[in-house]
């Protein structure tokens, strides 16, 4: 058994490590570099005998307890505390309300547009409406950089995403359980919602203080980066398994909590800290995206392509009204966005690696998943190919 899935860990490494190759001398982006390879490798495995281990019913686990709690830390560990708490206030509307909104217009399009109430209900909408919703700026920040744009519009980039992405995974978490009828249809939702979310903030903010705590007593940067690693599987495997509240959020404000309260000694203690984050969020990146390949059939394009143009154009339309209508209410406080720096947002709402870890956590017992799955790669490859190769001219234009 350990040897199996040393194989499997290891060719799946490969198909990250060959798109590191690809995207080094061909200059292939590498998140359509190791989505290329998996797909490629896919194709091939019918002629070997070799089995990746890759299962529909223990995706779920692979991508919530083992990917997901390190790209969120990740994300939150690179956010400036300064920049952050400028644009918190617009951050946390645009991660809230606008996630409900983007939510809600693509759920009603999607449904509208498949037309097919018993084959794609609701619940199936709602679903696809809050994987979708969820944006990735990796790709946005590094041509952000390229240009030197104003660190505002970065950092405004980041924080919207990161706390985008906490709220769509509550939101997930809570659809998927009412799917699978994991919570009682006579449950209050919104007292379920509010237990689960800020129960993950508590405890988010608790494990964050003792990590802070014991970082600064054992004094050794190399220890602190175990110990920084440690309380991100700790804090979402404790929050989920146990207290069974948002292990997304216990990441975050673990992240965000130790960031904060390290920031003065980052040159001595949490030296080597960024780049062992660095390092795993591209690793684990390139491997959702391998992963994606290696799922993708060319059958789900011949089937599914209209469910996938449906998808797209929601999932435009949603982020455009949604950064709309809160841009418009940021204003009442104060904090405008210009209209370039709104065009950027929606534009460079990318979708990527949060989208594909919740679409291949899909439960598939649930008889509408594929169509879901097919639904959110289109949308993500349309980001990949379309917004992502054009998004250099909407910055350089609009920052």
């Amino acid at each position: 058994m350990v040897v199996s899935i040393t194989g499997q860990i290891l060719a799946l490494s490969s198909l990250v490590i060959i798109g590191l190759l690809i995207n080094r001398f061909i200059k292939l982006e590498l998140t359509l570099a190791c989505l290329l390879t998996g797909f490629i490798a896919g194709l091939g495995l019918g002629y070997v005998d070799f089995d990746t281990g890759i299962r529909a019913y223990n995706l779920q686990d692979i991508v919530f307890f083992i990917i997901l709690p390190i790209l969120i830390f990740e994300a939150a560990w690179h956010i400036k505390p300064a920049l952050l708490k400028k644009w918190l206030l617009p951050i946390l509307i645009m991660a809230t309300l606008g996630v409900l909104i983007s939510a809600a217009i693509t759920a009603c399009l999607v449904y509208f547009g498949i037309n097919h109430p018993s084959g794609f209900p609701w619940m199936a909408a709602f679903i696809t409406g809050a994987i979708v919703a969820a944006t990735d700026p990796a790709a946005v920040i590094s041509q952000l950089r390229t240009i030197k744009a104003p660190k505002d519009l970065s950092t405004l980039f980041e924080g919207e995403s990161l706390f985008n992405d906490a709220t769509v995974i509550v939101l997930f978490s809570i659809f998927i359980s009412i799917a699978t009828q994991s919570v009682s249809a006579e449950s209050n939702y919104f007292s379920f919602f509010a237990m689960v979310f800020f129960g993950g903030v508590v405890f988010g903010i608790v494990t964050g203080l003792i990590t802070t705590v014991a970082v600064l007593l054992i004094k050794s940067s190399i220890a602190s980066r175990f110990l920084l690693v440690f309380s991100a599987f700790a804090s979402f495997y404790i929050a989920e398994h146990l207290l069974h509240v948002s292990g997304i959020m216990a990441v975050m404000l673990t992240a965000l909590i130790t960031r904060f309260s390290l920031k003065e000694v980052e040159d001595t203690v949490g030296a080597g800290i960024n780049e062992t984050w660095e390092w795993l969020g591209l690793f684990l990146n390139g491997l959702l995206f391998a992963i994606m390949g290696l799922v993708i059939t060319v059958d789900m394009f011949v089937s599914q392509w209209l469910a996938m143009l449906i998808a797209i154009i929601a999932a435009l339309l949603s982020r455009a009204i949604a950064i709309g209508s809160c841009s418009f209410l940021t204003k009442a406080f104060g904090i405008g966005l210009s209209r370039g720096w709104q065009i950027i947002l929606v534009w460079g709402g990318l979708r990527g690696a949060i989208a594909i870890a919740l679409v291949l956590s899909l439960p598939t017992t649930l008889p509408y998943w594929w169509t879901i799955q097919s639904m959110v790669f289109g949308v993500v490859l349309f980001s990949i190919l379309v917004q992502g190769t054009t998004n250099m001219f909407v910055l350089r234009k609009f920052s």
